[in-house]
């Protein structure tokens, strides 16, 4: 058992909670990145966007105030940005239309004229950045960027007056009050996502075992109908799929517990009906073997008793492969037969039969009543039920065979006079080894397996058998097969 478990045992990452566990925090892992990157890019692009505004917006009034100058000097430059609020600016540059730095708000108001010592002169300071360079083309830029927790955005724009351009101007931001709180934004998303995957993971390993639970009961209770524990039930919970699943192998193992209790008792049915003959054979046998002066008819008489009980085991060895024939085989190739012809030709068959044993044999046979059979099939059903009605019969009785249709239906009747069929036995009749009067049925050679013979077989074309009391005396049994109707082309189908 140790081995057996340790062979089935699955591996940890093969497992299906392991798997369903594996899925979930996948999934919550795309839901958390995007939580963790979606709300942060868009606050960064609005916030990006409202600097872009503000910036233009402040370079196009001070742009605007320094147009008003026919010419830019230092010292004109100057006295007009002193006049303008710098608003919280990094840095503000105004340059010719070379380049040359005429005024940085980043020195002092005397460091804009001569240059001090050991610094480069006047013509050497240009603003040598991307963007004034671009605004000195005409064109308004900007740009921003998000590094280390500050945001740092630039614009130019150029000063035009009357259509030329006569410099730039270049504004500089620096603002870590804004990058604080989107580094605040970015810290408590990620919080909650530590918050989140914790509480994920759990309810994903709670959630596994509560589905995987289930599956593996439903693993064990097949390992334990494996080994032949047919009786094992599953307690179904709940009405979703497993609880479906729980009932349809509780109805598999009933029907398997059914078919487990149909083999046996077959078996020990079968068992019994081969010990008997057998066992009579070596009676017989032994009685010969034993006796050293036996009168010649004896023996004889012996002799012939055991040919009986081999032709009765004969029998019931040919029914038991009929049978195993029909339990293992699937319905062959079926063409149009005619009921009628087929049973003409069977009941003739059986005429000597009838004859020994003082029965007539009555017919009605409906002409064109086609079914899809084969002949031997149809042959073998009629052979069984006419013999059994002579078999059961009085002598001077007499046996009905009809064929006819009714409506979709084309029915083969065989009734009889005979001793007739218990009420209480009339749902049994059709059970293998099933006999009425089991001492008249051996008298009379039966094997208790011909009627089921006829169900199975009527089964396998589509077709059914009943059994009831024939008013006044005898047993009736009726099989019924859908009717076949021919269409012009030479095809057909069944009603």
């Amino acid at each position: 058992m140790r081995s057996t478990n340790k062979k089935n045992k699955v591996p940890f990452f093969a497992s299906l909670q392991v798997k369903y566990a594996m899925s979930y925090l996948a999934i919550f892992a795309v839901v958390l990145v995007l939580l963790n990157t979606y709300p942060v890019m868009a606050s960064q692009d609005l916030l990006f966007t409202s600097k872009r505004d503000s910036l233009k917006s402040q370079s196009a009034v001070m742009a605007s105030a320094l147009m008003e100058l026919e010419s830019l000097s230092s010292d004109q430059v100057a006295r007009v940005m002193n006049m303008l609020d710098s608003m919280g600016l990094a840095r503000i540059l105004v340059t010719d239309p070379a380049g040359l730095i005429l005024y940085d708000s980043t020195r002092q108001p005397e460091e804009g004229g001569e240059p001090q010592e050991g610094e480069s002169p006047p013509e050497y300071r240009y603003a040598l950045y991307q963007e004034v360079v671009s605004a000195l083309r005409g064109n308004d830029v900007f740009y921003s960027r998000y590094s280390h927790q500050v945001f740092t955005s630039t614009a130019a724009m150029p000063i035009v007056y009357r259509g030329m351009i006569i410099g730039s101007i270049y504004i500089l931001e620096v603002d870590p009050a804004q990058g604080e709180l989107l580094y605040s934004l970015q810290q408590n998303l990620r919080n909650i996502s530590l918050v989140i995957a914790f509480v994920t993971l759990v309810m994903s390993t709670l959630f596994s075992k509560m589905l995987t639970a289930r599956i593996a009961a439903l693993l064990r209770a097949i390992r334990i109908v494996g080994e032949g524990e047919y009786g094992h039930r599953l307690q179904p919970v709940g009405r979703d799929e497993m609880a479906q699943l729980a009932g349809e192998f509780n109805n598999l193992t009933d029907r398997l517990q059914s078919t487990e209790e149909v083999r046996r008792r077959f078996v020990s049915d079968a068992s019994h009906e081969l010990k008997t003959p057998l066992a009579s054979i070596r009676l017989l046998a032994d009685s010969i073997l034993q006796t050293d002066e036996m009168d010649p008819d004896m023996v004889r008489d012996f002799v012939g008793e055991i040919g009986s009980e081999a032709e009765r085991l004969t029998r019931i060895t040919e029914h038991l492969l009929s049978l195993s024939r029909l339990d293992s085989l699937p319905a062959g190739e079926r063409w149009a037969v005619d009921a009628a012809q087929v049973t003409e030709r069977t009941a003739a068959l059986l005429q000597p039969v009838a004859d020994a044993a003082g029965v007539t044999v009555e017919q009605s046979l409906k002409p064109g009543c086609l079914i899809l059979c084969t002949e031997d099939d149809l042959s073998q059903i009629c052979f069984n039920l006419v013999e059994n009605a002579i078999k059961y019969n009085f002598r001077g009785g007499k046996v009905f065979v009809a064929v006819y249709r009714d409506g979709d239906q084309v029915l083969l009747e065989v009734g009889d006079t005979g001793v007739g069929i218990p009420e209480d036995d009339l749902p049994k009749v059709f059970n293998r080894f099933y006999r009425v009067d089991k001492a008249r049925s051996r008298a009379a050679g039966g094997t208790g397996l011909g009627l089921s013979i006829v169900r199975d077989t009527a089964r396998r074309h589509n077709g059914w058998v009943t059994a009831r009391p024939r008013n006044p005396e005898g047993s009736l049994f009726t099989v019924g097969f859908p009717k076949y109707i021919p269409d012009p082309e030479g095809k057909g189908a069944e009603q």
